[in-house]
């Protein structure tokens, strides 16, 4: 005989007493970047009780700012703090909800969910995203009820719950668009890297090749690197130099913006 598995406190708390405990109908998502072997990827949530996989989210507590809700989420889900996070959209198309995804996380502990429960009504998501250094997130650490985070390579994402594909690339489209006066690479590249690695990373994102003497001159001009007396050893041609990131400046460039196309 199967032994009958229990509902937990916190999912038994989130049926009853969720909509005193959350704003109901509003969620946040995020879409988390990491960079790794000159490959964009996406973190994901593997469900066991879905065949689709999803993006890390979560409900907004009552009183709580979006912006915070949204760094709670993933800290849950990543354990990264000091995180760069950028709100870049809402998506509230009345058919984006899908009740049966909850219906069935309660089905295995044999709970059936009231069709009036806050938790089958609609909801109107806030876009987050999130660029992290691949290597601090630990993937097999997950506090998550009958959930895994796992990187996806941004090309190579199967089918996803509702709409999630779309926020995805729709973060990534934003993304491209801030290339433009956002400086990016501090959480996504090693604390040293070479130009052309740089050059790699806006490439990737952008899906396009750049003009390398065009791309260091612009890099250069922006005033945000340090250049290093080290060379990447190992190379088959010419060692390149090492660079890192200026703090203060990145920072300030992060607030005030730069300027330029790609």
């Amino acid at each position: 005989m199967t032994k009958k598995v229990s509902l937990s406190t916190g999912l038994k708390q989130l049926l009853e007493k969720g909509d005193k405990m959350y704003q109901t109908g509003l969620s946040v998502d995020t879409v988390i970047f990491g960079f790794h072997e000159n490959v964009l990827k996406i973190l994901v949530l593997n469900i066991q009780y879905s065949q689709k996989r999803a993006l890390p989210g979560g409900f907004i507590k009552i009183n709580e700012p979006v912006e915070d809700a949204a760094y709670r989420v993933l800290q849950e889900r990543t354990g990264v703090a000091n995180i760069f996070l950028q709100q870049f959209d809402v998506f509230s198309n009345p058919t984006r909800s899908d009740a049966s995804i909850h219906q069935s996380r309660y089905k295995d502990y044999g709970v059936k969910i009231p069709k009036d429960n806050w938790l089958l009504q609609r909801f109107i998501t806030i876009g987050f995203y999130a660029l992290i250094d691949y290597t601090e997130v630990k993937t097999s650490d997950s506090k998550l009820d009958a959930e895994h985070c796992e990187w996806v390579d941004i090309h190579k994402l199967d089918s996803m719950i509702m709409d999630h594909k779309e926020i995805v690339f729709k973060a990534l489209e934003s993304l491209r668009t801030q290339l433009a006066y956002t400086p990016i690479g501090k959480n996504l590249l090693p604390k040293k890297f070479t130009m052309p690695e740089l050059q790699k990373l806006y490439e990737t994102i952008l899906d396009q090749k750049l003009d390398r003497r065009n791309f260091q001159r612009k890099m250069i001009s922006f005033g945000i690197l340090n250049k290093l007396n080290e060379t990447r050893k190992g190379g088959a041609h010419k060692a390149p130099f090492l660079y890192t990131f200026n703090d203060k400046k990145y920072q300030k460039a992060l607030k005030e913006g730069l300027y330029g196309s790609w």
